[in-house]
């Protein structure tokens, strides 16, 4: 009898409520493993495409020379994005009409509100499946310890309808209603680990968005750019109102 307990003998006889929790653990997994390898190559190529775009971007001395940059490197990454935003802004504002509203704030005022735009669409293609993972840590553990309980349950009712309670008659069922509660944590510990991995990529990467986005704004409002003195490294850099950069 003992040789035959374990996961197969399990999963074997489990019921259809059993069966139905199983699956739903299966399909967490793969959906948060799904977002944990798509995050892990998309965060591998962006960063490649923004390290060289940045490159070739500080290498512009004026705006004719940005914009060319910006074409050649496209936007499928967000620094070459917010560049994007913040030159179709000026053109944009240098494009307005004495009847329209733009006159009413000056060129600073509407680049700056153009560039904190681009940063928030960019931070909410970046929390894409965040949720998601959190869901399933969150979850996953519960929808063990159900199965756990409703596993327990059973094996109890039979244990009674027997009449044997000794230690290996109870042992052994019990023990595979655990099997579970495992399942539940496997499912659970890999998207609590991928969601804070993503969350504090998302972190830096969008500090290092709000550093460029004041490059950005003394670049074009200016014509210059900024000393190595006055811009914040990426890695250190800390969210702050763009308009502080005038």
């Amino acid at each position: 009898m003992e040789q035959t307990l374990g996961i197969g003998h399990f999963l074997a006889h489990a019921d259809g409520v059993g069966r139905f929790l199983l699956a739903v653990l299966l399909a967490m997994s793969l959906a948060s493993w799904y977002l944990i390898i798509g995050k892990a190559l998309w965060n591998w190529r962006m960063a490649r495409r923004s390290r060289a775009f940045l490159a070739a971007f500080r290498e512009a001395t004026d705006l004719g020379q940005a914009e060319h940059c910006v074409r050649q490197h496209g936007t499928d990454e967000p620094f070459c994005r917010l560049a994007q935003h913040g030159l179709a802004a000026m053109r944009q504002y240098r494009a307005r009409s004495d009847q329209r509203l733009l006159e009413s704030v000056s060129a600073e005022t509407f680049l700056d509100r153009a560039l904190q735009r681009a940063i928030e669409h960019d931070t909410t293609r970046l929390e894409y499946g965040q949720t998601a993972l959190a869901s399933v840590a969150s979850s996953a553990p519960f929808v063990g310890l159900f199965g756990t309980v409703w596993g327990i349950y059973h094996a109890l009712l039979a244990i009674g309808m027997t009449g044997q309670a000794s230690l290996d008659k109870v042992a052994g069922p019990v023990g595979e209603a655990l099997i579970m509660t495992a399942l539940g944590l496997a499912v659970a510990i890999p998207a609590v680990l991928a969601y804070n991995a993503i969350a504090r990529r998302n972190r830096l990467l969008l500090a290092a968005l709000d550093g460029f986005a004041h490059e950005l704004f003394t670049f074009m409002s200016t014509g210059t750019r900024p000393s190595a003195a006055q811009v914040v490294p990426a890695s250190r850099t800390q969210p702050r109102p763009a308009a502080e950069a005038a």
